[in-house]
């Protein structure tokens, strides 16, 4: 598959499932089919979850149910339709699951744990701030049953036809506490030293690996072209917890390289979110990450390991053409997501592509509805 550019629209959370079942509304096919529609290469729809206790929120999209698949088709026509890749992001929430919605109207958003939601986590440690629930650790069974989720909405992505799956790994979520230190301390398998942290995302990568190939062998196979389509499997990441004793850059660029050999074929950088910490905000923060993270792959493919093809993005603060521009010749990254600026400007791509001196509509990835409206 090959995309237009190299400009992503991240997953970013909507808050807009008012009937708490995870269903897609006629919101969320407007707002994604607008960023295609706006010139964006790939657009990647918010945290979905994979149970419903996983949800970050009860206004969250879901993907946990086969009623859920059609909503989710309705989002990838509209996509698609606007010429853009269509990508899902799989979560679980672990310890911050069940948290009021981040919305400037909502009291408490996200600052603790609703009552009664069933949490989850690698180790009985609360998210470290005032109101969050200590979760309950989950045992191996519990483990095998959440890869076994996460691999079931997999297949129901590719159902509804997304060419890219990104498992969210980032950010303070399940993933990502169980790769950290400041919240896996098991004793076990699944912890206990940097192989046993990482052992839990690499079986759940290969989980979702097998899930989407094999959906796409199946439906080949039933003449079903859409779920056949090649399918590229993406991870989020945090590279680093901001925290001493925590994950740091150099950590998470090997572990990019034992992702590649897992089956991963694009690395989504982003920093933080496990633990309260103070984080540097500025422009383009976290590229250095991933190319700490696309340098280690590099070398890695030199010396006839796996990493070879593997798509970086980097994402944090990247505001303007210029900037995107000079990250992608520098080689830091191979693509750039584009969230805030996306959510005010929709049609940022076609601006970007002006201002970089792309006029012609076609170039700029402007519908031919608009031809009128390109800058000259």
């Amino acid at each position: 598959m090959t995309a237009r550019n190299r400009l992503w629209l991240p997953p970013m959370c909507m808050y807009s499932v008012q009937e708490h079942d995870g269903v897609v509304t006629d919101w969320h096919v407007l707002h994604y089919g607008t960023r295609a529609v706006g010139g964006f290469g790939t657009v990647i729809v918010e945290a979905t979850a994979v149970t419903p206790e996983g949800r970050l929120s009860e206004f969250d999209l879901g993907l946990w149910d086969d009623a859920q698949i059609e909503g989710h088709r309705r989002i990838v026509a509209a996509i698609h339709d606007g010429g853009a890749l269509a990508g899902v992001q799989l979560g679980h929430g672990g310890r911050k699951a069940g948290t009021p919605p981040w919305r400037p109207d909502v009291a408490g958003a996200r600052a603790g744990t609703l009552q009664g939601w069933d949490l989850v986590a690698p180790s009985a440690i609360a998210y470290p701030s005032e109101g969050h629930a200590v979760p309950r650790e989950l045992d191996e069974a519990g483990i095998a049953r959440l890869v076994e989720a996460f691999a079931r909405a997999a297949r129901r992505a590719a159902a509804a036809g997304y060419d890219l799956i990104e498992i969210h790994g980032a950010h303070g979520y399940l993933v990502h506490q169980f790769l950290s230190p400041l919240s896996n301390t098991r004793s076990d398998a699944f912890g206990d030293d940097e192989a046993g942290r990482r052992r839990f995302p690499l079986q759940m990568v290969a989980a979702v690996r097998h899930a989407i190939d094999d959906a796409g062998s199946a439906a080949g196979a039933t003449g079903g072209a859409e779920a056949a389509a090649p399918r590229a499997l993406g991870i989020r990441l945090s590279a680093t917890d901001w925290a001493e004793g925590g994950l740091t850059g150099r950590d998470t660029a090997r572990f990019a390289v034992e992702l590649a050999a897992a089956g991963v074929d694009a690395i989504h950088v982003s920093t933080g979110g496990n633990v309260p910490g103070t984080v540097p905000v500025g422009p383009g923060y976290q590229v250095p990450y991933a190319a700490q993270a696309r340098a280690a792959l590099a070398a890695s493919a030199a010396d006839g390991g796996p990493g070879a093809g593997i798509i970086v993005a980097a994402v944090g603060v990247i505001d303007s053409a210029a900037q995107a521009e000079a990250i992608l010749t520098a080689g830091d990254a191979d693509a750039i997501a584009v969230g805030r600026p996306a959510l005010r400007d929709p049609y940022l791509p076609v601006r970007w592509a002006h201002e970089l001196g792309v006029n012609d509509w076609r170039e700029a990835g402007l519908p031919v509805q608009y031809w009128r409206g390109a800058w000259r």
